[in-house]
C-alpha cells in the first residue's frame, strides 16, 4: 500500500482550447492526463491528482487548484513549479505550490469559486480574443443584464440553469457575487458561488444575453428561476468564453 507522507497543493493556469476538458478521458486528451504524466516524470513514480473543478472542454483557468500525494517529497516546495513547468506544454502552467495538511482536499474543502465569462462585442472577432471569448457583435443592454442577474443572488434551487444529465442530488447553490464589467469591446461577467451545476454559468450567461438583446425582460430571470425548468432559460453560451479565475478555501 502506498504510504502517504506529504500533500502538495498547486495553483494552475491553462488554455483549454486543445483539451477535452480537465478530467481524464478514455479516448481524448484531457488536462489531468497531461499533468499526471508530467508529475510522474519529475517524481519518478505514479502520481494521481484531485482538482477543485472539472472544467469542460474548451474552458480555461487562471486559478485552478489541485492536490496530490508524492511518496517521496524529494523536490523543494518552491522549486516544484519550475520543475513541472519545464516538462509541461506551454498551454499549462503551475503558478504556485505549497505543502498542505494531509486531510486537505482541493474540491471538498473549497468554500467558493469565481468564474468569468468574456464576450467580444467588436464588429469582427478579435484575433487575440478569438479563443477566449464569445463573439456577439450586437448591441447589448448591460444595465438590463446587471438587473437580471440580481434575481439569482443568494441561495436558490438553480435547476432552470442546469444542463440535462446532471447526477447531483441537490441543485441548491449560493451565488455570492455576480456582475458585469465593460472593457472596450469586451464585456466580462464575473460570478462567485459555493458551487456550480453542470453548464450553470454558460446557461445563465446565455439567458442574460437574451436580456441584453431585449428579447426577455430582466424580471423574467426570477420567473425562470422559480419555475425550475431548464426549457425556459436561454441557450448555453459557448465554452471558450469561460474561465475559472479563483478558488477560495
Amino acid at each position: 500500500m502506498k504510504e502517504i507522507l506529504t500533500n502538495i497543493k498547486l495553483t494552475l493556469s491553462y488554455d483549454g482550447t486543445n483539451y477535452h476538458g480537465f478530467q481524464r478521458q478514455k479516448n481524448a486528451l484531457a488536462i489531468q492526463e497531461v499533468i499526471e504524466s508530467c508529475l510522474s516524470k519529475i517524481y519518478n513514480e505514479e502520481i494521481r491528482i484531485t482538482a477543485s473543478s472539472r472544467t469542460d472542454a474548451g474552458v480555461h483557468a487562471r486559478g485552478q487548484t489541485i492536490n496530490y500525494y508524492p511518496t517521496f517529497h524529494n523536490i523543494p516546495e518552491k522549486r516544484i513549479p519550475y520543475a513541472l513547468n519545464s516538462v509541461l506544454p506551454e498551454d499549462i502552467r503551475v503558478l504556485e505550490s505549497e505543502v498542505v495538511p494531509i486531510k486537505f482536499h482541493s474540491r471538498h474543502d473549497a468554500q467558493s469559486k469565481v468564474y468569468s465569462y468574456t464576450i467580444d462585442r467588436g464588429r469582427f472577432h478579435s484575433v487575440f480574443w478569438r479563443l477566449y471569448s464569445y463573439h456577439m457583435p450586437f448591441s447589448l443592454d448591460i444595465k438590463a443584464m446587471q438587473e437580471g442577474i440580481q434575481y439569482l443572488q443568494g441561495r436558490h434551487d438553480l435547476s432552470s440553469f442546469c444542463a440535462a444529465g446532471s447526477s447531483v442530488i441537490s441543485k441548491e447553490r449560493e451565488i455570492k457575487m455576480a456582475y458585469w464589467s465593460e472593457e472596450g469591446d469586451l464585456i466580462r461577467f464575473y460570478i462567485e458561488a459555493d458551487g456550480f451545476l453542470y453548464n450553470m454559468i454558460r446557461i445563465i450567461t446565455g439567458t442574460l444575453i437574451e436580456v441584453g438583446r431585449q428579447k426577455i425582460a430582466p424580471r423574467r430571470m426570477l420567473e425562470i428561476l422559480e419555475a425550475r425548468d431548464r426549457r425556459l432559460a436561454g441557450p448555453t453560451a459557448p465554452a471558450n468564453g469561460l474561465c475559472l479565475e479563483k478558488v477560495s478555501y
